[in-house]
């Protein structure tokens, strides 16, 4: 088995399993704090989303972007970098202690920016739970520059499985809080001092060991490091110089999130910031195990291609990897599409709830494959060590996902909009800014690779989206046949997992069949991956 295939397959692995447990986590903190109509759910929300926001807006593009390319330079060190990660850890430790305590002084003012239109009892609420959670700033970052150290010497299992730790111990927490109060608590008044800091506290812990957890592979690096404060010679200057333009590129990003948040909030009690992250986490589980497993090999791949000035072959693994992806992509989108009520139910105390979420969730899935190759293309170009061009097309992008909420809740004030349809809105117009983006991206990335050519990229997508179609059609017609939103599917969480399954399964199995039929050679290619995600 090639290399880059079993590490795709240990990332995937791992992956899968994180997120599975993730799911699990999150409907036992369904059954704490409610999430479709709960004021309070999306006033935890947002204060555990806080954290999350700002690590991606002040390292999270510096460390996956830019980190990797400079540790794989500096292996060829007659120290094998070692001196290079010491000065690296040891700034970056320092950097995110400073940042967590400065988010935390302004915890109050964050909170009003990422929901404006909370009242004062509901704002009061998140900002004590934002005093629990922004400490994960720290532990997010420091995740970040451990495991992307140890991807970048090849050791790329326990970045995927780490957050499985982190998982686990959310379950047993939100678990004794059942224990011990009960739940759920969706009204605002419910919530006094001791509920906030055993809900706070687990959900930091949880983050807290996910990085914890990876320090006990740090031997396989085979590196050794110390704190080491002399951070001359290490190349600051063109790290920040890189840094900048990615920077810029979350910033935009970030400031298109806030506004796409305070829309939202103004949608609380019914589908507002809960709704739509639940709906969001379930649209991440099959771009998390495709697209991030892929790319994080890929990436390493393509940086050392670089790096040895092989750019001949830079085509090809582009081509490779976004062909791995899209076979999986289309499946997933058709699966997930059929059955996105039984699957959203697994969410919701309701029916009327479930339907709420798979609105946002098909709106979301609309943009799937598009959003699983954009993730590859930037990080082809972080591996030219090119930042300025990403932020061009990610400021396209965030602009037209930022105008699109501001139109969706110009819609709801004029009464052309229903408030309940109004995060589906806004996470459909974010979809559609995808679609613009990414040309834009494949055509700037031209000037870095010369003539690259994706004719066959263009064939298998075709290919993909010819099976995708009756796959859907087969699997909607199953949820129809079971009742629809009235059915058995929507009775409990049980049965909607249940149902989720047959018409899932039914999706897959038709979608499976027409790539066998279409004689794709991607299928193949496919199934070996699944077999050895399996293994793993």
């Amino acid at each position: 088995m090639p290399s880059h295939a079993r590490a795709s397959a240990i990332i995937g692995a791992g992956t899968l399993v994180s997120r599975v447990t993730g799911l699990l986590r999150t409907v036992i903190l369904v059954m704490v704090i409610g999430s479709f109509g709960s004021r309070a759910a999306d006033a935890f929300t947002t204060a555990n989303l806080l954290p999350t926001n700002i690590y991606e807006l002040l390292a999270a593009g510096v460390i996956t972007g830019i980190i990797v390319p400079q540790i794989v330079k500096a292996a060829s060190h007659s120290d094998g970098g070692a001196r290079f990660v010491s000065k690296l850890l040891t700034l970056g430790t320092v950097l995110l202690v400073a940042a967590t305590a400065v988010v935390l002084a302004l915890a109050p003012l964050l909170i009003w920016l990422y929901s404006a239109n909370y009242p004062p009892d509901q704002h009061a609420l998140a900002v004590a739970f934002a005093y629990w959670c922004l400490p994960q700033l720290l532990f997010y970052g420091l995740y970040a520059l451990l495991g992307e150290v140890l991807n970048a010497r090849r050791v790329f299992g326990p970045y995927s499985w780490a957050p499985t730790v982190n998982n686990v111990v959310s379950i047993a927490g939100f678990g004794v809080f059942l224990l011990i109060f009960g739940g759920p608590f969706t009204d605002v008044d419910d919530w006094d001092a001791a509920k906030i800091a055993v809900l706070g506290a687990t959900a930091t812990v949880g983050i807290a060991l996910q990085a914890c957890v990876l320090l006990f592979f740090w031997k396989r690096t085979n590196l050794r490091v110390r704190p080491d404060f002399r951070w001359r010679g290490m190349g600051l200057r063109h790290i920040g110089t890189l840094a900048y333009w990615t920077f810029l590129a979350v910033v935009v990003g970030q400031v298109a999130g806030i506004a796409q948040a305070s829309v939202i909030s103004g949608a609380s009690g019914t589908s507002g910031i809960t709704v739509i992250t639940i709906a969001w986490l379930i649209f991440m589980l099959p771009h998390s195990i495709v697209a991030m497993s892929i790319s994080t090999t890929y990436f390493t791949r393509l940086a050392e291609l670089v790096a040895a000035d092989r750019r001949d072959e830079i085509g090809p693994n582009i081509d490779e990897s976004i062909r791995a992806l899209s076979v999986f992509a289309f499946g997933f989108m058709a699966a997930i599409g059929a059955a996105s009520v039984p699957l959203a139910r697994i969410f919701s105390r309701s029916a009327e709830g479930a339907v709420a979420i798979a609105w946002v969730l098909c709106a979301y899935l609309v943009a799937l494959v598009p959003f699983g190759v954009l993730v590859i293309v930037r990080r082809a170009f972080f591996a030219f060590q090119d930042t300025r061009t990403p932020f061009w097309f990610s400021l396209v992008q965030a602009s037209l996902a930022a105008a699109g909420a501001g139109l969706a809740w110009l819609g709801v004030q004029s009464g052309l909009l229903h408030l309940a349809f109004l995060a589906a809105a806004v996470a459909l117009t974010q979809s559609l800014s995808t679609f613009v983006q990414l040309p834009v991206a494949v055509r700037l990335l031209r000037r870095h690779t010369g003539s690259l050519r994706f004719e066959s990229t263009w064939r298998a997508l075709r290919r993909f989206a010819i099976a995708a179609v009756p796959a859907f059609a087969a699997g909607w017609v199953t949820f129809l046949l079971t009742g629809g939103p009235a059915g058995w599917t929507t009775d409990s969480l049980i049965t909607g997992f249940l149902g989720a399954a047959v018409v899932g399964g039914v999706s897959l199995l038709v979608y499976i069949a027409g790539l066998a039929l279409l004689r794709a050679p991607e299928l193949a290619v496919a199934t070996g991956a699944i077999r050895r995600i399996i293994g793993r």
